[in-house]
């Protein structure tokens, strides 16, 4: 036990006595008891029963002394934070209910879990959480609910003392989820199944349905536009063929910066909507066979050789129809249509997905490119349209770059702290794979 003016849980004393009156606020704290309810023996290891006697520590001892400061001192909170589980056979034969009955009998103010808390999993955890009187406490821990929907924790407690209001708040160590993986046999609140099957076996699947594969144009395009596929930067591949699952797995990773509206960050390319929407259209409307991904490229040499390459793919698996994505606007749009048209004119056909850039009253000439062929748009709206931020009562960071940024401009900023953007100034606005809050769909 130590006794200290700062503890290692965060307490923040809100003080609403006026500030001329005097207040000590005695801490006492304790933490990596690890079951040590009987003390150490003059070797330091545990001790039990009568072998205690000359022996140091140990909870009657520390209850003593908690006993003696709280006569002493008219101010005190006791705090623990964690590792009570683990290290001796109390916990061997008792596990979280011995740690409840310390923590009750010493009247603990709070405790915040450590990683050792865990080591049984999610079920002896909630045991120890129900049964003590303790304030449990972890802000910045979620934990599934016990059943009805009771919290096993809760972020902050605030007791008083003299009139004085003190809030607790617990911050678990942030390597707790490595640590311990907390709860990792708590049941998922839903699950979703993804398979792909041997190609031979998907080609032949679903007779009479309408095969689709989905050619995933990746930005390659100079400095700073990198898109990595397996660790390679897709500016030094071929089109290839991958599986869908591969890509909820984590082989493809963004690492460029495109204007914010159309950038597709590592999250989207893991739960990219275009392959989702294709598994569940899969045995009903279509036959998803696989995934083309192709780069976006700089020279017309590179465009037309990815772009008959990525064609060249799916005629060789047959398909009836491809759904073509990009990344980025202007030059891609090239590549976008460079791939439109060599599919259609190979009598597959097309299913465009991408946004605009039409002017802010919506009149000018949408993309940098166009075919005849590309008659089948999806589009996730116009970058420059103009959209007023409201004012926030707190800002995370510097407003000043919104006048810089792509879709930003000189006088973005308001004086009253609102922002007048374009919408390609913010993340995600005008998605290209659909990752966004806006859109329509047949019902």
């Amino acid at each position: 036990m130590k006794k200290i003016r700062l503890p290692l849980l965060s307490l923040l004393l809100l003080c609403f006595a006026a500030p001329s009156q005097a207040f000590e606020l005695t801490v006492l704290h304790t933490n990596d008891v690890h079951s040590m309810y009987g003390g150490t023996t003059e070797k330091g290891t545990a001790c039990y029963a009568a072998q205690c006697a000359g022996g140091s520590g140990g909870s009657v001892r520390l209850k003593q002394a908690v006993d003696t400061v709280r006569a002493a001192e008219p101010n005190v909170v006791l705090l623990d934070a964690g590792d009570e589980f683990q290290g001796t056979l109390f916990y061997t034969q008792f596990k979280g209910d011995m740690a409840a009955e310390v923590l009750d009998a010493l009247d603990y103010t709070a405790f915040t879990p450590g990683n050792h808390e865990f080591d049984d999993g999610c079920g002896e955890f909630r045991r120890f959480a129900e049964r003590t009187h303790v304030p449990v406490l972890a802000a910045n821990l979620t934990l599934p609910p016990v059943p009805g929907g009771k919290p096993l924790t809760r972020p902050w407690t605030v007791v008083e003392r003299q009139g004085r209001k003190i809030g607790i708040v617990g911050l678990v160590n942030e390597e707790t989820p490595s640590l311990a993986s907390p709860c990792k046999d708590a049941a998922a609140d839903s699950v979703e199944a993804y398979d792909f099957p041997p190609l031979a076996e998907a080609m032949h699947q679903h007779p009479g349905l309408p095969k689709v594969a989905y050619m995933y144009m990746l930005q390659s395009q100079g400095l700073l536009h990198d898109t990595w596929v397996y660790g390679v930067d897709a500016k030094r591949i071929l089109p290839t063929m991958i599986s869908p699952t591969e890509l909820m797995d984590g082989a493809i990773i963004s690492g460029n910066c495109v204007s914010a509206c159309d950038k597709n960050n590592t999250y989207v390319h893991l739960n990219n909507p275009v392959v989702k929407s294709l598994y569940e259209h899969h045995g009903k409307d279509l036959n998803f066979v696989g995934v083309i991904i192709t780069n976006e490229n700089v020279t017309l040499a590179d465009k037309k050789r990815s772009s008959s390459y990525a064609v060249k793919l799916a005629r060789m698996l047959g398909v009836d129809a491809v759904v073509i994505s990009e990344e980025g606007f202007g030059n891609p749009d090239a590549d976008l249509i460079m791939n439109c048209r060599k599919s259609e004119q190979t009598g597959i056909k097309t299913v465009l997905i991408t946004d605009e850039y039409a002017g802010r009253d919506g009149s000018s000439q949408s993309l940098a490119d166009s075919c005849p062929e590309g008659d089948a748009c999806v589009t996730a709206g116009n970058a420059n349209e103009i959209i007023v931020l409201p004012p926030m009562d707190k800002v995370i960071g510097d407003q000043a770059p919104a006048e810089t940024i792509a879709g930003g401009f000189f006088g973005s900023v308001r004086e009253d702290g609102s922002l007048e953007v374009e919408l390609q100034a913010i993340l995600g606005a005008t998605n290209e794979l659909g990752f966004n809050r806006i859109g329509g769909r047949t019902l």
